[in-house]
């Protein structure tokens, strides 16, 4: 099977508020929609089949989570939930796949309460404070595994 044959299949998952993205705290999470950078991250990884996901409600979330069949992996971004979700937490350990956490700001940069999270344990790696950039450094980890055949291809 050539390059050109295969693909990984991620999930993206976008937990409360970060629909807001854009016009929500600009000074801490940028003016560009997660909407308008997704559509960034297609025309950067276009061997990357994308699926995005955003709720504010952590059962919703939960629910995505812990049905997802057929990915190499899930990015995650639960916003405040990263902090008080168990049910997130149990979600993730359930999950079919890897799941990378992101954080858009540094988590250790910012209140006390924000420096800690509950589903950090149970996921496969841990990103914060690159901004939107974090996004295509959870995609960039899921390729090296790939490209390294520590995740097996899927037919296109």
């Amino acid at each position: 099977m050539n390059n050109a044959d295969q693909y990984i299949k991620l999930l993206i998952v976008n937990g409360v508020n970060l629909g807001c993205l854009g016009t929500r705290e600009v000074n801490i999470y940028g003016s560009l929609s997660f909407e308008e950078y997704l559509e960034g991250l297609r025309k950067r990884y276009p061997q990357v089949a994308l699926e995005y996901f955003q709720s504010d409600q952590v059962g919703e979330l939960a629910e995505r989570i812990s049905s997802a069949r057929n990915l190499h992996g899930i990015v995650l971004n639960a916003g405040a939930y990263t902090h008080t979700s168990v049910v997130l937490a149990d979600a993730v350990k359930a999950a079919s796949c890897p799941v990378v956490e992101v954080h858009i700001s540094n988590l250790f940069g910012r209140e006390q309460y924000r420096r800690n999270s509950v589903l950090s344990a149970a996921c496969a790696g841990f990103i914060s404070g690159f901004g939107l950039r974090g996004y295509d450094l959870a995609i960039e980890s899921f390729l090296m595994k790939f490209r390294a055949e520590e995740i097996k291809p899927q037919r296109v």
